[in-house]
């Protein structure tokens, strides 16, 4: 009898359920860890979005004169900030917020066209918008040679955002609008293909000659301190 119940106490151990964490979760967590060791300063220029920010460590240095706080977690969509958004961008209190993200989304299968990526910006868009007033520059979805499949879904998305943004907020001032900003079309060479020397071997990543050419397009409409 003793036997049988210890052989049942060992099984019932193995076979109890256990609750997968949602995708990312850790990064959130370290994250917050993060903030707790070193609190991130307030009324900053908040970036959000995917590898291609969490990758760009340097991002400080490109940007001298600005207080930018990163928090891109790698591989995500706009369905994983739409997630985590009062985790990643509602604390910061951020007075600009610099998203670059929807190009994993397309990635992710080929049931996911240009317009639902849309519809999720717009949804991420009205989630931000319901909180706070911060100016919001989009980076449109670039032309990494490892995702040529993508570039004409790409090409759409990116257009209609370039459309919703430019109608959708206060004309005037950069206090009060949203900008959209193309980096695709300055990423490609006279024939229209993807510059190969701005990206790392994985040929989706970029290297410094690549960001240098999104420093260039982003620091005109940024907030100075």
């Amino acid at each position: 009898f003793l036997f049988f119940c210890v052989a049942c106490n060992t099984n019932s151990k193995h076979d109890s359920p256990t609750v997968a964490s949602p995708p990312f979760w850790k990064d959130i967590q370290s994250f917050k860890k993060q903030d707790s060791i070193s609190s991130p300063p307030k009324n900053a220029i908040l970036l959000i979005g995917s590898s291609f920010f969490t990758m760009w460590k340097d991002v400080q240095d490109y940007f001298p004169g600005y207080t930018i706080v990163n928090r891109g977690f790698g591989g995500s969509t706009l369905s994983d900030q739409i997630r985590y958004a009062d985790d990643v961008i509602f604390p910061y209190q951020p007075k600009q917020i610099v998203i670059y993200c929807g190009e994993n989304d397309l990635a992710s299968s080929d049931t996911v066209t240009a317009t639902m990526v849309v519809d999720r910006f717009r949804q991420l868009y009205q989630i931000i918008r319901e909180r706070t007033k911060a100016p919001l520059l989009y980076i449109s979805m670039k032309p990494s040679p490892s995702r040529r499949h993508l570039f004409q879904k790409m090409r759409e998305a990116n257009q209609s955002i370039a459309l919703f943004l430019g109608g959708s907020d206060v004309r005037g001032s950069l206090t009060n609008k949203n900008v959209y900003i193309d980096v695709h079309q300055k990423m490609l060479d006279e024939a229209g293909q993807p510059i190969p020397e701005i990206f790392l071997e994985d040929s989706l990543h970029m290297n410094a000659k690549g960001y240098a050419i999104w420093q260039k397009e982003i620091q005109p409409f940024l907030l100075k301190d």
